[in-house]
């Protein structure tokens, strides 16, 4: 019989890890012990300590359901999630450059034409977001799906809201010579939420709990590597203590005040409206 000690305890594990069925989960668990292996023995773990990052993970958990992913949240304001997005996401220069997922995308949006109004009536200044979807080469995507969404003017997300319907997001398709015209309204800097087990980490520091003012993009087409970006307002609040560390400077946009008059859709707006033109850049998939 090997007893177990201090001493032998993380190589045991990893012995005993190493046995997965498929190599690379084998890989990551043993390089998973080791690692927390030495976390525990760096800060000197107490038992309390442990106890209570259990029951944090539990709390994690149990407010987390299909609309609110505070897994994701956790992972995004630690900065994993964008170090991963980094890592698996490195584009040519001039391909537009991804960013954090975040917690509250949801599938299944409804898809519109160009122009049409993802906002249906919810209050705010009126926003067209305009371009075109190319590739590297200059190439127009046609047909590229733009999935959008965006939080309200108070900093909500649908997934945050009790409510039935689609709101504030929508899909959206490039047309024949890559031009697409997304309906909304301007977004609003906002807090994360903070009635969690994140916040309440958060909470405890010295650390901004705000984003700045942004629209999320998920855009896919047929031989291009997904996107999943942001487009943020030039001289929003928060660029530089983003809490998920997703801004990036070429996804920085002017939002132009525009008066009443017409509007990128072929219509005409009777209030001031507010316009932001981006040319989305897709990476070409890798032949295999």
């Amino acid at each position: 019989m090997q007893l177990v000690t201090e001493d032998n305890i993380t190589e045991l594990a990893q012995r005993r890890w190493a046995t997965a069925k498929d190599p690379r989960t084998a890989q990551l668990m043993t390089a998973l012990v080791r690692h927390l292996h030495d976390f525990a023995r760096e800060v000197r773990l107490t038992e309390d300590e442990w106890m209570a990052a259990v029951q944090w993970l539990t709390a994690t958990g149990q407010i987390s359901d299909a609309k609110r992913e505070e897994f994701i949240l956790a992972s995004d304001v630690l900065g994993l999630s964008m170090l991963v997005v980094q890592m698996n996401h490195r584009f040519s220069p001039g391909a537009t450059p991804a960013t954090v997922l975040g917690p509250f995308h949801i599938d299944g949006s409804p898809e519109l034409g160009f122009g049409g109004d993802m906002s249906d009536d919810v209050a705010g200044t009126p926003l067209y977001l305009t371009g075109t979807v190319r590739s590297l080469d200059g190439t127009p995507v046609s047909g590229a799906v733009l999935d959008v969404w965006q939080a309200d003017a108070e900093g909500a997300y649908e997934a945050q809201l009790d409510v039935d319907e689609a709101r504030l997001r929508a899909k959206y398709r490039a047309r024949e010579d890559g031009t697409y015209c997304v309906r909304t309204i301007t977004p609003k800097g906002y807090s994360i939420p903070m009635d969690g087990p994140v916040g309440a980490l958060v909470e405890q520091t010295e650390i901004s709990h705000f984003r700045p003012a942004h629209v999320h993009f998920l855009l896919t087409a047929d031989g291009f590597e997904p996107l999943i970006t942001h487009l943020f307002e030039e001289g929003a609040e928060y660029l530089d203590s983003d809490v998920v560390f997703g801004t990036k400077q070429e996804l920085v946009v002017r939002f132009e005040a525009r008066e009443p008059g017409p509007t990128p859709d072929g219509g005409t707006s009777a209030v001031p409206w507010v316009r932001a033109q981006f040319d989305f850049v897709l990476q070409p998939c890798t032949p295999h």
